[in-house]
């Protein structure tokens, strides 16, 4: 682990794993640490990868502002990392909620991007929202799975808030429900703040118009990753988020979630390491 700064002073964390050219990763939640993203399938036997923890949570320091957690007042703690690492321009792959992060970083600092992967992307920074019916009608494609009859009517009840949050309705997250995924459930609570994940869409975060028109700046090449299974964002949220930055591509891979890199860790690791090899050659 290595640490530095952020311009408010709070002392940030990263973690650094595998070998080859450095892939700087962010985390989903909203704020959850670094941990729940393993070696992302493999991809540390390709490249070297630098995971942030987000401020207050993982090995960082919990800020004295806790206005800072939300998204776009974390856009400088990314290009800090960037400056700390000593890097001129940098690919850059982001999870789920870190996606919106991602996003927000490529519309401020366009230049500093070599490639850009977002999985299974939050599209919130974009205008793009996640439907309960977008949920319901992944959820539907379960059906065959022997916990469905269980799980579906709690899912819906919670998100129609007519429910709480059930952990029956944890398999939906995932392309696979066994030992792996309920581990990495199991994780989530001790590895989550939920305070900064409460502020970290806080009102004001994020201007949609405002940053698309920045992203058309965007020069380097974007790959959307989406699961089949996966209700947020769906395949077609996906693809629309692509449509936000020029030149992009968007995936699915086939029978994955939410966690893509732990239903079939050889299809993900070919696909996000092939995207990103295809600019190696290019000066960093």
């Amino acid at each position: 682990m290595t640490s530095f700064l952020a311009p408010d002073g709070t002392r940030l964390a990263c973690h650094l794993r595998g070998v080859g050219e450095p892939l700087l990763v962010l985390p989903g939640g909203p704020m959850r640490a670094t941990e729940y993203l393993g070696d992302l399938g493999g991809t540390v036997a390709h490249r070297r990868l630098s995971l942030l923890d987000l401020r207050g949570t993982g090995g960082s320091e919990v800020p004295s502002d806790p206005a800072t957690y939300r998204c776009d007042r974390m856009v400088e703690d990314v290009e800090a990392w960037r400056v700390h690492l000593g890097l001129e321009r940098i690919d850059l792959l982001a999870h789920s909620a870190g996606a919106c992060l991602a996003t927000l970083y490529a519309a401020r600092y366009p230049k500093r991007i070599r490639r850009l992967v977002l999985v299974t992307p939050n599209p919130s920074a974009l205008g793009i929202r996640t439907t309960p019916e977008d949920r319901l009608a992944a959820a539907r494609l379960r059906k065959g799975e022997p916990w469905f009859a269980e799980a579906f009517p709690a899912f819906e009840a919670w998100l129609c808030g007519e429910g709480d949050f059930d952990d029956v309705f944890l398999p939906f997250f995932y392309g696979r429900w066994d030992e792996t995924a309920r581990a990495h459930t199991d994780a989530e609570v001790g590895q989550t703040n939920e305070e900064a994940g409460d502020r970290y869409f806080g009102e004001g975060a994020f201007s949609p118009d405002v940053t698309r028109a920045a992203l058309a700046a965007l020069t380097a090449p974007v790959l959307v990753y989406a699961g089949e299974l996966d209700g947020g964002p769906t395949p077609e949220l996906a693809r629309r988020a692509a449509e936000a930055f020029p030149g992009a591509e968007c995936v699915v891979q086939p029978g994955a979630g939410h966690y893509p890199w732990l239903d079939d860790p050889e299809w993900f690791v070919s696909r996000v390491v092939g995207f990103l090899d295809r600019g190696s050659e290019e000066p960093r």
